[in-house]
């Protein structure tokens, strides 16, 4: 069984992930970097391909005659065409679930620095200012408890549960929005509300759940409006469910406080992306999922879809491969 690993730069440093649980599957490939260009080539006469950011588009697929498994080093998959996989007969599996306490965790670490001005007092001490100063606490800088605060979770999915889990720790109302309201209505500490309720009294807005045609910009020009003046905007989802150009003008305008995200609509980001130069903004260069912790329990998972597969019982699959 022949396995091509593609894009692994994006998922390891250094190999501080093994593949070995993989490598007892198959003889294994594996190339740092890929390119659109060379993506079939590299994936050459495998029977299976592991990827995390690599487009598998229909041609990519036709192809590779051989190709029967894609395995993806993730949750999402919409970087896969999963009709073309179909009509194909080619199984796509993903990881559900692996990165929810690491992105619950970044969530609120975006949180606590803005609340807690870390960032800024940490530059402060840099530049020598507190030296300067010669005060015992040099707090000149805002700083707010989040005890009483109302915190809005965009989705409550298994990252937004364990964030009203964390919200709950530090004394906050905990409001949710979700298509899904029967799946948290009976969670103690979580009210659901209306999108409209949710941005109108939360001071802070953190948004978890997935990018599709009903979430996409589902945070605009209008929605922001609605937001308090003094709100904090969170994002450790996907890039797309912010219109950016919106969020810009609303940051640089005082329509809402700041905004800490983690995710862009165009990664990685660009000199023209719309977001770069807005005022009151943190940047994480999409890590959230990303602890050394995470990442290895996201190959554990990867070998295991494999080992399944193989047995002939697929699991996280996305599709089954079956026309």
């Amino acid at each position: 069984m022949k396995i091509t690993v593609l894009d692994m730069d994006t998922a390891a440093i250094d190999g501080d992930v093994s593949l070995g649980a993989l490598e007892e599957l198959g003889e294994v490939k594996i190339f740092g970097k890929t390119g659109r260009e060379d993506t079939a080539e590299l994936i050459g006469d495998a029977d299976a391909v592991i990827c995390n950011k690599t487009r598998m588009t229909r041609e990519v697929m036709q192809s590779c005659p051989n190709l029967r498994y894609v395995g993806l080093m993730g949750t999402g998959f919409d970087q896969v065409d999963i009709k073309a996989a179909d009509e194909l007969g080619i199984t796509v599996c993903n990881v559900p679930a692996y990165s929810s306490d690491a992105v619950a965790q970044h969530a609120f670490a975006l949180i606590l620095n803005y609340f807690g001005s870390i960032s800024g007092y940490t530059a402060d001490c840099a530049s020598g200012d507190w030296t300067e100063k010669k005060y015992l606490s040099a707090f000149g800088r805002p700083m707010h408890e989040l005890a009483g605060k109302t915190i809005g979770l965009i989705g409550c999915g298994g990252i937004g549960k364990r964030v009203a889990r964390i919200s709950e720790a530090f004394g906050m109302k905990v409001l949710v929005f979700t298509r899904s309201p029967e799946k948290v209505r009976n969670l103690s500490g979580i009210t659901c509300v209306t999108l409209e309720k949710l941005l109108s009294e939360s001071d802070i807005v953190s948004i978890h759940c997935p990018l599709n045609e009903g979430s996409r910009e589902l945070i605009n020009r209008r929605t922001l409006s609605l937001m308090k003046p003094s709100a904090l905007l969170v994002n450790t989802s996907r890039g797309g469910i912010i219109n950016e150009r919106d969020l810009a003008q609303a940051l640089n305008n005082g329509i809402i406080a700041a905004a800490a995200v983690d995710v862009l609509t165009e990664e990685p980001m660009t000199e023209n992306t719309p977001l770069r130069t807005a005022k009151n903004i943190v940047f994480t260069p999409h890590v959230a999922w990303a602890p050394v912790e995470t990442r290895r329990r996201l190959f554990e998972i990867v070998a295991a879809n494999f080992r399944a597969f193989l047995a002939g019982n697929p699991q996280n699959t996305v599709h089954s491969g079956k026309s």
